[in-house]
């Protein structure tokens, strides 16, 4: 589906270029939540009436209470949740807002705003948008769903360094615990952020551990809940 791009201007009258989810695409997750959470109210109340019939079955408490409920309410709460759950994934889509001098970034009510002289690249890895600083460092890298030609190109025309792939690629090691080469503290703070990985941890508690790393001096990288890692230019002294 399309994807919204508008032009406007700053606060000082500069071009400003803002992606994000068209209106048409946020309207149809909207209709496809409700469609499905409505849809589901039928179903469980018929599964709650048979489950109260089997003495035997579990559940009895929870079931009992569904069937007590006026049939035409449970599709009506599915809608309910469905339009919530629309609500929801519409906060976590990420907006981009582009000028000559700045790009915001807002996700989950959270903004994060650089300057266009901080930036030095800028590219798309899998799934997340990474824009890198001059010394090599991500100054962040946020999930972005939105159609990689279309940001490429805004940011292109606004100035800003793109690239098709990450220019620090080949520089990445894949990290076992005890890695030699690392700055002093770092092993712990993967080894904590390997735990937090295979435990599926929330994402607010991975992404601090690599702000935490990003300060010793560390980019780490994720595939398939393994981590990689490279050091920045002006990296402290490493510890063997």
């Amino acid at each position: 589906m399309s994807k919204r791009e508008r032009r406007e201007r700053g606060p000082r009258g500069d071009r400003l270029t803002v992606l994000g989810q068209s209106a048409w695409t946020t309207a149809c997750v909207y209709i496809a939540f409700v469609l499905a959470g409505a849809g589901v109210g039928w179903p469980v109340a018929l599964l709650a009436d048979w489950l109260v019939t089997l003495p035997w079955a579990p559940l009895q408490g929870p079931a009992e209470l569904v069937a007590s409920i006026p049939a035409p309410w449970l599709p009506a709460a599915g809608a309910v949740t469905g339009l919530a759950l629309g609500l929801v994934a519409q906060h976590e889509q990420l907006v981009i807002r582009l000028s000559d001098d700045r790009v915001v970034l807002t996700r989950k009510g959270r903004a994060q705003e650089l300057s266009r002289d901080a930036v030095a690249t800028v590219f798309r890895d899998g799934k997340q948008l990474v824009l890198l600083g001059h010394d090599g460092g991500e100054l962040t890298r946020q999930e972005c769903d939105l159609d990689v030609g279309r940001v490429a190109g805004a940011f292109t025309e606004h100035g800003y360094v793109w690239a098709d792939d990450d220019p620090h690629k080949d520089e990445f090691r894949r990290w076992v615990p005890d890695t030699p080469g690392l700055p002093e503290g770092a092993n712990a703070v993967l080894k904590a952020r390997q735990e937090s990985l295979e435990k599926k941890s929330s994402s607010d508690d991975v992404r601090e551990l690599r702000a935490e790393l990003a300060r010793l001096g560390v980019v780490v990288r994720d595939e398939k809940r393994r981590q990689y890692w490279r050091t920045l230019r002006k990296a402290g002294p490493a510890v063997e």
